[in-house]
């Protein structure tokens, strides 16, 4: 009766008539009991820590846990430590601490981006040697120093710039 009442509320609840979408989400659960809402209102079964309730219990109820249905109605005291399990088992697939433990995937994740730098490093340097023309005359040492000394002659910029911080009467930088 439980069971016809929560896929009449379904029913209600989407407002779309017998037959449709919604007895087509009715049939992929099975068996299994709807026990809420979820986190989205459909009937299925998502362990997540922000959302700890899915919609459906994770395994359709066996005559095994249903005898263990009726008996946690009673004093959960007179339940045995497997039986408990057992319980939980057949509402949820993992415990918190098993879905939010570390799954190593970062390790992959580092080691393809490895992968692609020392790609791009590669790349770089083959592009460096058979693409690119070599530097132009100007950019040897002595060019540049050739360059700073005529620019000093010429006080470029003398107040803020490079001739403001040259020292003129000792020839060094101040």
């Amino acid at each position: 009766m439980a069971n016809y009442l929560m896929r009449r509320a379904l029913l209600d609840a989407v407002r779309v008539p017998a037959g449709t979408r919604a007895m087509s989400q009715l049939s992929k659960i099975g068996s299994r009991e709807w026990v809420g809402y979820g986190f989205n209102g459909q009937p299925n079964y998502v362990d997540r820590p922000d959302f700890p309730l899915p919609a459906v219990r994770f395994r359709p109820d066996t005559p095994d846990i249903k005898v263990l249905r009726e008996k946690e109605k009673g004093d959960w005291k007179k339940l045995t430590l497997e039986e408990k399990k057992a319980l939980y088992r057949a509402s949820f697939c993992q415990t918190f601490a098993e879905f939010k433990a570390p799954t190593g995937e970062w390790k992959g994740i580092f080691g393809w981006g490895l992968v692609l730098a020392s790609l791009s490093v590669w790349i770089y340097m083959g592009m460096k040697l058979f693409v690119y023309s070599p530097l132009p005359d100007s950019f040897s040492e002595e060019k540049q120093k050739a360059q700073l000394k005529r620019m000093l002659d010429l006080k470029v910029n003398p107040v803020d710039g490079l001739a403001s911080k040259w020292d003129y009467e000792n020839n060094r930088w101040k």
